[in-house]
């Protein structure tokens, strides 16, 4: 069963706040191949959504991040619903807050960082397909998507950053440490204390794992979709093989031949 990102549920000792868990990839509804089945996310916007309509008169909410990202699609429309949300919203980040996860913290209220932790910000990126119109239309679409995108960051620094330097930090796919983000205002405050980064690092390993496995996808299709699109050719008799000749008076093999005059050649040369 797949480990939930969001946990929610109402602080014991003051029932007007909220703790919220981002300790995982976030993702929509994910078709399964193997299974030739939905399987209904409890990390997609939606389900955050009806999840966070149950408290509708919390008056904080504390955001608790670990998470290299996922969908920019989806936390787009979470950082909106925060947005929205009357209460104050309260990040602390607890190892990774990456890509998309970084992008949601834009939506909060206040970011704090213990001080071994980071964010990693980047340029959205999509595996495509199509002749080469198509191929030029997805980076043009890309570019004018990341313009919005920009505008999150840009908001939440205060003018700490421009938009010149924030497009190198992207281009560059930049990890920022917890002093950083304070510096570039992605950030509100760095708690003293370190954070333990055992999952964090658990997190990233899986990151790299499932990037490999979206790509190997990807290649997987694409073989199968040229594959369907080509005329089967009729396979060619392949010609016998020559056979060495070989005197039948000789009775020295042909192979043996060779082997002895490789090595009267080894020799003449350790001569020389």
């Amino acid at each position: 069963m797949k480990k939930r990102l969001w946990q929610l549920k109402q602080v014991a000792d003051n029932p007007e706040e909220l703790d919220m868990y981002i300790y995982d990839d976030i993702q929509g509804d994910t078709f399964d191949y193997w299974t030739w089945s939905m399987t209904e996310s409890e990390t997609s916007a939606n389900y955050f959504r009806e999840q966070l309509a149950k408290y509708p008169d919390v008056k904080q909410i504390n955001l608790y991040v670990n998470s290299y990202g996922g969908s920019v699609y989806e936390a787009m429309a979470i950082r909106s619903q925060l947005l929205r949300h009357s209460a104050k919203v309260i990040a602390i980040v607890d190892g990774f807050a990456c890509s998309a996860a970084s992008f949601i913290l834009t939506g909060c209220d206040e970011v704090k960082m213990y001080s071994n932790t980071m964010q990693m910000i980047h340029n959205m990126w999509d595996v495509v397909a199509g002749n080469a119109n198509q191929l030029r239309k997805a980076a043009d679409d890309l570019d004018k998507l990341m313009e919005g995108n920009r505008q999150a960051y840009l908001e939440k620094s205060g003018g700490k950053i421009s938009e010149e330097e924030l497009i190198e930090l992207l281009d560059n796919e930049t990890w920022l440490t917890a002093q950083e983000c304070l510096d570039y205002g992605l950030a509100d405050e760095v708690i003293a204390e370190e954070a333990d980064l055992t999952e964090a690092k658990q997190l990233l390993q899986k990151a790299n794992k499932t990037l490999e496995q979206q790509l190997s996808y990807s290649r997987a299709l694409s073989a199968q979709i040229k594959q369907l699109s080509q005329k089967p050719k009729e396979a060619e008799p392949k010609p016998d093989p020559k056979p060495i000749p070989n005197d039948n008076n000789d009775p020295e093999p042909q192979e043996n031949k060779t082997k002895n005059l490789f090595m009267a050649l080894f020799v003449n040369k350790e001569e020389d």
